[in-house]
């Protein structure tokens, strides 16, 4: 599943070649998407792309009249192609430029979203209650601790809600738990202030990282059978369970939290 990371390196990919080139046309061939495509899309035509944005896992085309948002579900990538190329399978929809390019969304397990919203997108159903942005100043010391206070589920579980901070998904929460040295069965409200802090200066490098490495594959986001969105990283627990810890060398252990898995050293981790 494209988590943070790869959905800003999609959005850094899509930038030159959208930013302020006006729409000409829209294409849908499978409205059926995680919610129905917005039957008035084609509003979007005439207009001119001013601004491209993220706001956790959605990507937000600002025009004059609304926004275009977009989200890649579970398995969706998007691609910048001649708008002639031709249509594979899962090809959903297309966003037609001036330039004579598409921006085209396929989307196997069809659980992306396209939505024209003409509101404001910041009070969108979508956005509204969405927690900060994790590599922004307003995610910062004290932040989580204070969040935490009296909940009682497990600290992974609070990270990967997007109600608290967006965008910790189940890679990197496993990763940033890792280097914190917390178990991902930790108590939320049971942990320190100081542990907090060092938790939150990691998931601002473990992400930041993440995206400095996906910059690598931007060029992917214009060849037709390329699958942008997807790069590699250097993981040091997450899909590593029963292999070795890389700075103890214990056994990995891997269980169940919330049907994702968590995967912990039990040495170097602690509630």
């Amino acid at each position: 599943m494209p988590e943070l990371p790869e959905v800003e390196v999609c959005r850094l990919g899509i930038t030159p070649h959208v930013l302020n080139q006006t729409v000409t046309d829209v294409v849908v061939r499978n409205s059926k998407m995680r919610w129905p495509i917005t039957p008035t899309i084609d509003e979007i035509c005439g207009e001119e792309i001013v601004a491209i944005s993220r706001r956790a896992k959605y990507l937000l085309l600002k025009t004059g009249k609304g926004t275009l948002v977009l989200h890649l579900g579970m398995s969706g990538t998007i691609r910048v192609i001649d708008k002639n190329c031709e249509v594979a399978k899962h090809d959903h929809f297309d966003l037609v430029l001036s330039t004579g390019v598409a921006l085209r969304l396929n989307d196997p397990r069809r659980f992306g979203a396209v939505l024209w919203v003409t509101d404001d997108i910041n009070e969108h159903p979508l956005l509204e209650k969405l927690g900060p942005e994790p590599l922004l100043d307003d995610f910062n010391d004290g932040y989580l601790f204070t969040k935490s206070r009296k909940k009682t589920v497990p600290i992974k579980t609070f990270l990967m809600n997007n109600h608290i901070v967006v965008g910790v998904g189940n890679i990197y929460a496993n990763e940033a738990l890792f280097q914190a040295g917390i178990l991902p069965t930790a108590i939320a409200g049971k942990v320190s202030k100081k542990r907090y802090d060092a938790l939150t200066v990691i998931i601002k490098d473990v992400l930041a990282k993440a995206i400095a490495q996906g910059g690598t594959t931007l060029k992917d986001f214009t060849q037709a059978d390329g699958r942008p969105g997807y790069f590699a990283q250097s993981l040091q627990v997450y899909g590593r369970g029963g292999e070795k810890c890389v700075q103890c060398e214990t056994i990995l252990e891997e269980i169940k939290q919330s049907g994702r898995a968590s995967v912990f050293c039990p040495k170097c981790q602690k509630a």
